[in-house]
């Protein structure tokens, strides 16, 4: 559990994983069951102008994680939150009760960008990425192992299984022991 998570009557959660792997999905399913905030990331940036500007390569804005920090701040103190996004490094650990990764297989990972409109170096590193499970990786690396939660995500039953299991974790919360 995260130092500061004693003081929130309700706990935050990061849901992280390779864009594609349904963590907007997820995230809004698990709000509406749980009625916890969800914060998208991405949304948030554009809507508040928290980035540096936009990258021509990656084809997106590039964020400015001391303003998102900022920005969250206030919020992440009182509980209560999903927040979504496909990196999870800059966080402050003790905004944290868990981190889910969510993973997909590769072919329905390459499928669903594709669909996007994803290509080149966009859709190449971002399976790159799910094949050497770098967002794993980095939330082991980030926050205490015992938070972290690698969860499949390749089509709706795995969904609906991951916000039903991640509901009752949610009930249960804050842990007894």
């Amino acid at each position: 559990m995260a130092a500061d998570g004693n003081k929130r009557k309700r706990p935050n959660i990061l849901v992280t994983g390779t864009p594609g792997t349904g963590k907007t999905t997820t995230s809004s399913a698990l709000a509406e069951a749980t009625n916890l905030r969800h914060i998208n990331i991405g949304d948030l940036v554009k809507e508040k102008n928290l980035h540096d500007g936009w990258d021509d390569d990656l084809q997106c804005h590039v964020i400015n994680e001391d303003l998102v920090c900022d920005e969250l701040e206030d919020v992440m103190e009182e509980g209560g939150n999903i927040v979504d996004y496909h990196g999870c490094d800059f966080f402050p650990e003790r905004w944290f009760d868990l981190v889910v990764v969510l993973q997909t297989d590769n072919t329905v990972l390459y499928d669903r960008l594709s669909k996007r409109g994803y290509e080149g170096a966009k859709l190449s590193n971002n399976i790159e990425c799910e094949i050497f499970q770098v967002l794993l990786e980095e939330a082991k690396e980030s926050y205490s192992e015992d938070i972290v939660k690698a969860l499949k995500s390749n089509n709706i039953d795995d969904i609906t299984r991951n916000v039903s299991s991640l509901t009752d974790w949610i009930r249960s919360w804050p842990p007894t022991s």
